[in-house]
């Protein structure tokens, strides 16, 4: 969290993780959440907010929002117990963001982690291409994994937010199918990685 005991300069894990306004340091180190009513980022926006704070408050943060806009259908007629069906699982929305926030390039850029929800999809797209042991071909494969901010990791870790296994991706997809969702999508560019993540088909 500090470059050494005689000298308590923070560093850039410190900054994020206990700094009360990382950005003022890291200009682009916050999440940019859309609500978009629509398919196109051109269509009405009706929620947006630039998610600033320290990586524990961005995650809390987007949570409420992911939340707020996931809604939630009751069926209490097909059997004896009430069936509640989400548009999307919140545990799979968590991996898949999460994952933009901790894998994401802090050097190099200043853009954020953007996560624009249409009405048939949401787009998390993480700054930073692939990077170490994963590539585009075998990007998101069981317990495959490398770190470009392996001490972030080893913070969201302890903090109970993420998993150190490369889980993350193969159990998105799982739920999202059990829940009726499509497969997510992934786009991968030298400088971006874009998940699309679409609504379930009986919506």
């Amino acid at each position: 969290m500090i470059t050494a005991a005689d000298q308590p300069i923070p560093t850039v894990l410190g900054i994020l993780t206990l700094g009360k306004n990382p950005q003022d340091f890291l200009f682009g180190a916050y999440v940019q959440f859309l609500r978009i009513d629509g398919g196109e980022l051109t269509d009405e926006i009706i929620d947006s907010e630039e998610i600033r704070g320290a990586i524990s408050d961005q995650v809390r943060r987007l949570d409420d929002k992911l939340i707020a806009h996931n809604r939630v259908s009751v069926d209490i007629l097909s059997g004896p117990v009430e069936k509640r069906t989400s548009l999307y699982p919140l545990e799979a929305l968590q991996q898949l963001t999460r994952n933009a926030i901790l894998h994401r390039s802090y050097e190099g850029t200043n853009a954020p982690v953007r996560v624009y929800w249409y009405n048939d999809r949401i787009e998390v797209v993480s700054p930073g291409g692939t990077y170490g042991d994963v590539t585009a071909e075998n990007f998101g494969n069981l317990g495959l994994t490398d770190y470009r901010n392996p001490n972030l990791a080893e913070a969201m870790r302890t903090l109970g937010f993420v998993q150190h296994f490369g889980m993350g991706i193969p159990i998105a997809k799982r739920l999202l199918l059990k829940n009726g969702n499509p497969a997510p999508e992934f786009q991968i560019y030298d400088t971006f990685i874009i998940a699309k993540i679409y609504v379930r088909s009986d919506k």
